[in-house]
């Protein structure tokens, strides 16, 4: 008992518990979309096909008390993430998120995919309060209060390779003008103001995403494929969650297994520093 209450007086031991967290669930949602070529190009198939990965019958919501982890997610316009795919509300006032039960934008193929787990997480947050098929490990709250993180749903990376050149006539490129809205409109949230930042999850896998925010972001949790370009006072093991490149996850010898045959995650294998690669044990997941 007495460790229980030194470890919940430690704010540090806190914040690493919650991204420790994220990083089981961000893990399982990167290795699902891993799971092939074919399911990143069809995620209306992925998220139908996933059925039988989570509790209750189709339609059903995930119920945000028997999540591992419940995270407020802020309803950024949609040049931030799907827009960015060239998504649109539909028709007047349709909202800023599209119905992942009706189908949702594709995202690029090719070396885009490896950066990809913004997307197929902001997409497991909607489908968890839409009541698609998602394994719930977290669920979306609609008030702050009530979650265990703040979740910002920036496409960092598909930003940086989309639009990170300056296209005349303009003096700066759209990258670097997103990442200052950005900031512009989390500075004005009480969300952030409340904590600085300490309890949002920003997801900058790119190594060259968030290039001019991320120093904004220090105290933020961070989702990262390596710490390469980050200097220790922004992002460290501290508090942020590496989440590997996807072409790293090979599979066993002679293994014909499907993704949906592995209940449990053993390990992973991923660069903490760029060009380097660790072994990371997880010894006590379930």
């Amino acid at each position: 008992m007495a460790a229980a209450a030194a470890f919940c007086r430690s704010p540090l031991a806190w914040l690493f518990a919650l991204a420790a967290a994220l990083f089981f669930f961000s893990w399982y949602l990167l290795l699902d979309s891993a799971a092939g070529p074919a399911a990143a190009r069809r995620p209306n198939q992925w998220l139908r096909a996933g059925g039988g990965r989570r509790p209750g019958g189709p339609g059903r919501k995930c119920d945000p008390a028997e999540a591992l982890l419940r995270v407020f997610m802020y309803d950024l316009p949609p040049e931030f993430h799907f827009g960015l795919l060239d998504w649109k509300p539909p028709g007047f006032g349709g909202g800023v998120w599209p119905d992942v039960r009706d189908g949702v934008p594709d995202y690029p193929g090719g070396l885009n995919l490896q950066h990809s787990i913004e997307y197929w997480l902001t997409l497991d947050l909607l489908a968890s309060e839409q009541g698609a098929p998602t394994p719930c490990a977290a669920a979306r709250v609609r008030h702050a209060a009530d979650a265990d993180v703040v979740f910002v749903p920036f496409f960092a990376s598909l930003s940086f390779n989309r639009h990170s050149r300056v296209v005349p006539p303009a003096r700066d490129s759209e990258d670097r003008a997103l990442q200052r809205r950005l900031l512009e409109f989390l500075a004005a949230r009480p969300e952030w103001r409340r904590t600085g930042g300490r309890d949002h999850v920003v997801l900058a896998h790119h190594p060259n995403g968030m290039l001019d925010a991320r120093y904004r972001f220090w105290p933020c949790v961070f989702v990262l494929c390596d710490f390469g370009r980050y200097p220790p006072s922004v992002a460290n093991l501290d508090k942020d969650v590496i989440a590997p490149y996807r072409h790293l996850v090979s599979n066993f010898a002679n293994d014909t297994a499907g993704y949906d045959d592995r209940p449990t995650l053993l390990y992973f294998q991923g660069a903490i520093y760029r060009k380097d690669v660790s072994i990371l044990l997880l010894t006590h997941l379930v």
